[in-house]
């Protein structure tokens, strides 16, 4: 694929970096719309996205570099590198949560309404951040022979080169474009309780997730119990979460 989208002397634009601000604007953008029409303020709502995306990307790296500190430990500088992947969704949700925790106390926000408003968001942005992962050739598939396989042979990807793989980064983004649709088209519109946006995104997004580790490629880290991978036992629990909560809020109808 290709890894750096434009490179003009040494002005460098990473596809992987380009994909993820596509993605943050569309979803900035909106979530600013959303909250005009939920009768919220749209800047507060701008000021949480970015600060959301700020601590969300740094706390996303965190993870991958406990687990791969070999990697960093001669060059801590190469932390900083996001451009060359290394960025794991669930840490970047749990840091990106206690951000939007602060926040929404700090202003007197309505925590879960203000929630739902970003759900559909979250998920728009994620879906472009995986086309960028797929330039990149991070979060690549294990090797098959299905006629879709795709090839890496750029020597700055960070698949495998000259293998067919499962292209589990657009499996991904499009499993993601469809629960953006899902929330953003049929949720959103019948939902009877502040939370039922967010919560139902966590579900769905929990039990694709499980299911898509199942074709992935790359170091997936210490398997618990030696059958599940740390996103899926991530995934595990997410999905009981959502289910409590989602039967628990259920009882909040919306005057």
């Amino acid at each position: 694929m290709h890894p750096v989208l434009i490179q003009i002397g040494p002005l460098t634009l990473h596809s992987y970096g380009f994909m993820i601000a596509v993605g943050f604007l569309l979803g900035m953008f909106l979530a600013s719309r959303e909250a005009r029409l939920q009768n919220e303020d749209p800047e507060r709502i701008m000021d949480l996205c970015f600060y959301l995306v700020l601590i969300g990307a740094l706390a996303s790296r965190v993870p991958y570099v406990i687990f791969n500190w070999h990697e960093f430990a001669g060059n801590p500088l190469d932390i900083l590198k996001i451009w060359k992947g290394g960025l794991v969704f669930y840490g970047g949700f749990i840091g990106a949560l206690g951000v939007f925790a602060y926040f929404v106390k700090k202003y007197s926000m309505e925590a879960w309404k203000t929630i739902d408003i970003l759900a559909p968001s979250v998920a728009l942005g994620h879906a472009f951040g995986r086309i960028g992962c797929f330039c990149a050739g991070c979060c690549y598939g294990r090797p098959t022979d299905l006629p879709w396989a795709v090839t890496f042979t750029n020597q700055q990807c960070l698949a495998p080169l000259n293998t067919p793989l499962h292209p589990t980064q657009l499996y991904s983004s499009l499993g993601l474009f469809c629960i953006f649709g899902f929330l953003f088209f049929i949720v959103r519109p019948r939902k009877t309780f502040h939370g039922q946006v967010f919560w139902i995104y966590i579900l769905v997004y929990a039990i694709f997730r499980f299911c898509i580790e199942f074709l992935r490629g790359d170091d997936r880290g210490a398997y618990f119990l030696g059958l599940l991978s740390p996103s899926q036992t991530a995934a595990v629990v997410l999905v009981a979460l959502a289910v409590v909560f989602l039967l628990k809020l259920r009882k909040r109808k919306i005057a």
